[in-house]
């Protein structure tokens, strides 16, 4: 980095956002519920945020992505409501202002704000026929929002596990899969976001040391180790603090292109075209009259090339994992980028400026993490470098004239539960 970089950003110190404690986390939310609704809270329960390894705008293409849960957390206090009204507080919001609506009047398309998320997962499990109950919470979360490491997610999962703990008919607790598809439901339906479910599997179904190999395709999960600290690498996390909105137009437009040329192609979902099918398939995208012009075909083949190739790149990350070639990774990161930045066209100038950098100063490989237009990216670097190449990128978005970068460090962590 130059001489003019390093003295613009003087003294300053990379920002590194460390992960709260259990305990610490839950004394914030139940204290928070205290005062904002005058009463001790019947628990506490919390949900990670997640970073994705690779296999990025894949989940609703019916193919794999590759999760991990981070150690940092959202954390609710909660107890049932004294009518069937859900009421949220967050530290987050502006001045402990409640989010509430009639249990009655939550419907696709009939409530709005950061609460729709909460309260859309009593929603989709009374819709599922589980007798959850209206939950007043109060919530306090390390995940940055809008970084693309799906704090939404987590708090869903912070949510369905006291919709589940504290119903109204006693029972063993309900199958994660069901409370996965509560938590999809919550966020497609009544937030109007149009997610895969990448994100809440990876909230309820991960484990400490492991990614979380998420096939939508096949509806299934397994886990494969995960031992970077094993191999002398470290995962480092950057937020580019440039916030991203999931039910935004551009995500929405991108899912229902891939639904498009999946019609065209014929089969349910890209996953059906297979690597050595790639090139006759975008033949005959470019052939078909069905998007309108050749402008709009030529956009639907760069989506369809990168959705392949993506899944491709997964499948190989995931052997690489099994197999120990943990020297793979890094090139794997590289060409998931330039596909999410020249193909699918979801990146942004932090975002390549972030993986640019961090190569350029020594990371095996980088690339942007989560659903794009903003967020986060993610570098492989050698243990003990992460604050060296976190330096370098802080002192590029300094010379670009960005606001600063925060940092963190991605190990596996596990997935939501019940704290108190």
């Amino acid at each position: 980095m130059t001489s003019t970089a390093a003295r613009q950003t003087g003294d300053r110190q990379p920002q590194f956002l460390v992960a709260w404690s259990d305990g610490h986390g839950a004394a914030r939310a139940a204290s928070g519920f205290r005062r904002v609704f005058g009463q001790a809270p019947e628990g506490v329960w919390a949900a990670p945020g997640r970073v994705n390894l690779i296999g990025e705008h894949t989940d609703y293409n019916g193919g794999i992505s590759l999760p991990i849960a981070l150690p940092h957390r959202t954390y609710l206090a909660a107890a049932v409501a004294p009518d069937d009204t859900a009421r949220f507080a967050s530290a987050q919001a502006e001045a402990d202002e409640v989010w509430q609506a009639a249990l009655v009047d939550i419907n696709p398309g009939s409530v709005t704000g950061w609460g729709t998320y909460a309260a859309g997962v009593t929603w989709a499990l009374r819709q599922r026929g589980v007798a959850a109950p209206a939950l007043t919470g109060y919530v306090d979360s390390c995940v940055p929002f809008g970084a693309g490491l799906s704090s939404s997610a987590a708090l869903e999962a912070a949510c369905v596990l006291p919709s589940q703990d504290l119903r109204a008919v006693a029972g063993p607790p309900l199958d994660r899969t069901l409370l996965v598809a509560a938590c999809i439901a919550a966020e497609n339906q009544i937030a109007g976001a149009p997610t895969g479910g990448m994100d809440q599997a990876a909230a309820l179904q991960s484990a400490a040391g492991c990614a979380l190999i998420v096939d939508t395709g096949l509806n299934s999960i397994e886990l494969v180790p995960f031992d970077l600290a094993g191999a002398g690498l470290e995962l480092l996390v950057i937020d580019s603090r440039a916030e991203h909105a999931h039910a935004s137009g551009e995500y929405g437009a991108r899912r229902r292109t891939c639904e498009q040329a999946a019609e065209v192609l014929g089969v349910p979902n890209l996953r059906q075209i297979r690597p050595d099918q790639l090139e006759a398939a975008l033949d005959d995208l470019r052939k078909s009259k069905a998007f309108g012009s050749a402008e709009a075909a030529e956009v639907a083949v760069r989506r369809v090339r990168h959705v392949v190739t993506e899944i491709g790149r997964a499948e190989d990350f995931i052997a690489a994992l099994q197999e120990g070639r943990m020297d793979a990774l890094g090139p794997l990161f590289d060409a998931s980028h330039a596909s999410l930045r020249d193909d699918y066209e979801v990146s942004a100038p932090g975002l390549d400026l972030a993986a640019r950098s961090a190569r350029q100063a020594g990371a095996l490989g980088a690339r942007m993490t989560g659903g794009g237009f903003g967020g986060s990216a993610i570098a492989l670097v050698q243990a003990g470098q992460a604050r060296h190449v976190a330096e370098a990128v802080d002192q590029a978005f300094t010379a670009a004239g960005f606001g600063p970068p925060v940092f963190l460090l991605a190990d596996a962590a596990g997935p939501a539960e019940r704290i108190i």
